[in-house]
């Protein structure tokens, strides 16, 4: 019960993230990219090569509004999802296609409310929820929404330079996260345990957005860096890996050759000594169309 109220607000934190794009009065920003990759070969060709057909789809949105003079709200939406198709020989040397394969999956969505008061710093609350569409982890129970990361975080905010081309904005403060995880126990999808962790500690996020002069190229980064103080299942743990500080630092390089052709390159970079004690990192290079709505 507690893990499917926890989707129903995953769905309806997306969809009153994506509403503001058909309201009035908002600053919007938005971009969708579809990309492929597609190469076959026949029951003849030798070397050893398989086929493959990959696509990936993207979406970006970012959107704005002063509610009043003293107070602007920022909510922003990433999402992707993305499916790789191999070409595979039987035994008895046919090629034929097995079953398709994630290649990314990805839900983010950032609510800030800021209180501008012309300081040196400004006030803020923001919510942040991270997910994928849906759990691959076991072929067994497809799982919606699984694992879940929801941050609440109060602290001061600034922005450092904004300007046609460019924008820096950089906040810290305390935060408190639950890690929500619906694991299987049982083949039986009556067999499940909810598990929620919660831990809290200081957050810094820095977002840089840059156009360059031509138009054609954007650059984007994000980069978070969390502390824990305390952990709710620090009692249980036999180790201490908790308190390393986590980071999280996401790059996107587009550039457009037209107004519909697109390459981009994505590169991401997540240390969390809980997972694995090393760095983990993905890079997915793109060529494919892109449409910006706003």
């Amino acid at each position: 019960m507690r893990f499917a109220m926890t989707t129903l607000l995953v769905c309806a934190f997306i969809l009153a993230s994506g509403s503001a794009v058909f309201a009035e009065g908002w600053e919007k920003s938005a971009d969708l990219s579809l990309t492929f990759n597609q190469s076959s070969y026949s029951n003849s060709w030798t070397g050893g090569e398989s086929g493959t057909l990959t696509w990936a789809f993207a979406g970006n949105l970012i959107t704005t509004k002063p509610l009043n003079p003293s107070i602007e709200w920022r909510n922003e939406l990433k999402a992707s999802f993305g499916q790789t198709h191999v070409q595979q020989e039987d035994s008895s040397g046919v090629k034929n296609w097995a079953a398709p394969e994630k290649s990314s999956d990805r839900i983010f969505v950032e609510s800030i409310m800021r209180f501008t008061l012309e300081k040196a710093a400004d006030p803020l609350i923001a919510v942040t929820l991270e997910s994928q569409f849906y759990d691959a982890s076991d072929s067994e129970i497809s799982r919606c929404f699984n694992p879940i990361l929801l941050t609440e975080a109060l602290g001061l905010g600034r922005t450092i330079s904004k300007n046609e081309n460019t924008e820096l904005l950089t906040r810290v403060g305390f935060a408190l996260r639950q890690h929500i995880s619906n694991e299987i126990i049982s083949v039986d999808p009556e067999k499940t345990e909810y598990s929620t962790t919660t831990d809290g500690g200081l957050e810094w996020v820095s977002d840089l957005s840059h156009t360059f002069s031509d138009g054609n190229m954007k650059y984007v980064t994000k980069t978070r860096v969390f502390q824990a103080l305390f952990n709710s299942e620090s009692d249980e743990l036999e180790e201490d890996d908790w308190k390393t500080p986590d980071l999280a630092w996401e790059n996107t390089l587009s550039a457009s050759f037209s107004k519909y052709i697109q390459v981009s390159l994505f590169f991401e970079l997540l240390y969390d000594k809980e997972i694995d004690l090393r760095g983990r990192f993905r890079q997915v290079l793109g060529l494919g169309l892109a449409y910006k709505l706003f």
